[in-house]
């Protein structure tokens, strides 16, 4: 194939997920980057892409064939764009820094400190946080992210992801509540009948007078224990929102209210007493999250490095 130009169009498209936002990683037209697609896939004899309502979405034959160009290709572009013009000074590059994206909290209380010792061998990283969609629709665009925690598991071909973590939600608040509730408890079932914690049935109305402090409006982790946990619909509102979970854990510990947060950020907390979980259901509602790799990252050696430790350290998270 004569013409490199046309494998690194399609490369751009492939990452980036759309013809538009291929044309501003290469800086030409979008008629240009269309072209340049149908010429590529005239000389293959193959579609590449199927054409969506928003972008495209490659056929297995173009993940095929990205993987047979991506490292050929990142390493020209390396060569292409750098170099010192001392040989004994390109011989061995510095690799670039990982750019690593995720959920302010996960990244936090459990990636950064297993990545310490990479750092202290060199590795250099560029840390991001946000919300998983926007974090993965950055990638696909062509964003700077080499690697992503996501919450959910990305949608279609364009992105590789593996299960990176199991999160368990617990239903916690400071113990001052926890006894309060209890008390009630006591009290509505009658001195020596029953009295004790509030059972599975009494708590989520018990909780109604409890002050609800969650990450969002619309309560979405304590929706979704509700419906997996006690089989009903949460109505109440929040009395605080803070869209960080360590928020949320600090205003809990200080005796704010009650809240569902994964187990692994209050795992201290509980230990210690300054929290206490409401409920320990058998079938507790978990999420998993994932570890996503931009296409063409490997060219990095150092990305590998920061993936392989994080699959590692999270077999025990």
């Amino acid at each position: 194939m004569r013409d490199l130009n046309l494998l690194r169009t399609f490369l751009a498209v492939y990452r980036s997920g759309s013809f538009t936002a291929a044309s501003h990683l290469l800086g030409l037209s979008q008629p240009t980057v269309t072209t340049q697609i149908r010429a590529l896939e005239r000389q293959l004899g193959r579609e590449l892409f199927e054409r969506l309502p928003r972008g495209v979405s490659p056929v297995p034959f173009a993940d095929e064939l990205a993987a047979r160009v991506v490292a050929p290709l990142d390493a020209l572009a390396a060569v292409a764009g750098g170099g010192t013009g001392d040989p004994q000074a390109d011989e061995t590059p510095r690799p670039d820094p990982v750019h690593l994206a995720g959920p302010a909290e996960l990244l936090c209380a459990r990636a950064l400190p297993a990545l310490a010792p990479l750092v202290e061998d060199g590795v250099r990283l560029r840390v991001g946080t946000g919300l998983t969609d926007a974090l993965l629709e950055e990638m696909r665009a062509g964003g700077r992210h080499d690697l992503v925690i996501a919450t959910t598991r990305p949608r279609g071909r364009t992105l590789s992801a593996v299960p990176l973590m199991d999160e368990e939600f617990v239903l916690v608040a400071a113990p001052s509540w926890a006894e309060r509730l209890n008390a009630d408890a006591g009290a509505d079932a009658g001195a020596g009948a029953g009295a004790g914690a509030a059972t599975a049935d009494e708590l989520p109305a018990a909780l109604h007078s409890v002050p609800l402090i969650t990450y969002a409006e619309d309560l979405p982790i304590a929706r979704r224990y509700w419906r997996h946990v006690f089989g009903k619909h949460l109505s109440c509102q929040a009395a605080v929102t803070v869209p960080d979970l360590r928020g949320v854990l600090s205003a809990l510990t200080a005796g704010a209210g009650f809240s569902v947060l994964p187990r692994y950020l209050c795992l201290d907390e509980l230990a210690s007493g300054a929290l206490v979980a409401l409920r320990e259901p058998e079938d507790p509602p978990i999420n998993t999250a994932y570890l996503v790799q931009r296409p063409g990252s490997a060219a990095n050696p150092h990305v590998a490095r920061v993936r392989d430790r994080l699959l590692e350290a999270a077999r025990s998270w």
